[in-house]
């Protein structure tokens, strides 16, 4: 059909791949009102009217409700900005989206109770200042006290999850995870525990700077008798035992003896929590930080072979 020609609603219908009901519906409505009328009655519309249909089904498809899709087919309102503002509702509904999911998938994958999975809901639905507040009421209880202490800075710092404002499926899922776990009392006292064993051990060597992490130190010593097989109850152990000892030692500022290595015991069972390892990769997930390496063989080990001395 060229020229002047005009569309039956039913050739209309094929044309925009829409059904005669749904062409019918928008003709009633006056959105895509007829050209003119046959004789017998009969709708017909010219090119214009088509094309007309086509922008009201492509918005209609986008999510617009009908009542704005009549304004912008009348020009009453500028395309831009009603796409602009619609895309700003979408990206509002695809977070909530991805929070909801999370919440699932972690009931799913961790066979949640009802009441579980209600608590997780809540943390999902908390506003930017309720996250804020969270976090502060975390850290606040880990570390009060320590602030004085310039190595808690960076210590803090190393802790705080910061969740973007339009978070991934992987960040809100870490994210409503990390809250859980954060809120847990005996999580906290351990993360405590922590933050205290490392002010106790700088205040006897009167550190005041940054300093290397325990831990990685550990990681260093033991790693290669862990990679090699050696039973930590082994005399092959003996020599790493030794080096855990005296440079912890030396990080307190104290002899090497009895008291200080069932200190070094307890400094490991402290930061041997397989919780402060999940928080660790739960952060790195929301931050986008690399992903730590797993600590946990390497703390067994040496936990084993520093209680099997003390024995």
């Amino acid at each position: 059909m060229e020229g002047d020609a005009l569309y039956s609603i039913g050739e209309l219908a094929r044309r925009t791949g829409l059904t005669v009901k749904t062409v019918r519906f928008y003709s009633d409505r006056g959105i895509v009102a007829p050209t003119e009328r046959s004789p017998a009655g009969h709708r017909r519309y010219d090119r214009a009217a088509a094309a007309r249909l086509d922008l009201v089904r492509t918005l209609r498809e986008l999510g617009l409700g009908l009542a704005t899709v009549r304004k912008v087919a009348e020009l009453d309102l500028p395309l831009p900005e009603v796409a602009a503002a619609h895309a700003e509702a979408l990206a509002a509904q695809i977070r909530v989206l991805r929070l909801r999911h999370a919440v699932l998938t972690v009931v799913a994958q961790r066979g949640l109770t009802p009441e579980e999975a209600d608590v997780m809901h809540q943390l999902a639905r908390l506003t930017e200042d309720e996250r804020r507040d969270l976090v502060e009421d975390f850290l606040q209880a880990v570390f009060d006290g320590l602030d004085g202490d310039p190595a808690f800075v960076g210590v803090r710092r190393s802790m705080t999850p910061e969740p973007p404002e339009d978070p991934g499926a992987d960040q809100a899922r870490a994210w409503v995870e990390w809250a859980e776990l954060a809120l847990d009392p005996d999580f906290r006292a351990g993360v405590r525990r922590m933050a205290q064993d490392l002010a106790a051990d700088r205040a006897q060597d009167g550190t005041t700077g940054p300093r290397r992490d325990f831990t990685a130190t550990v990681h260093d010593l033991a790693a290669p008798a862990v990679a090699a097989g050696i039973d930590p109850a082994s005399p092959e152990a003996d020599p790493v035992v030794e080096q855990l000892a005296s440079r912890y030692a030396y990080f307190c500022g104290r002899p090497d003896d009895d008291a200080l290595r069932r200190r070094l015991l307890r400094r490991l069972e402290n930061v041997h929590d397989p919780r402060r390892e999940r928080h660790a990769r739960l952060l790195a997930v929301i931050n986008r930080w690399s992903v730590p390496q797993s600590l946990s063989p390497v703390l067994d080990w040496s936990v084993a072979a520093v209680r099997a001395r003390l024995r």
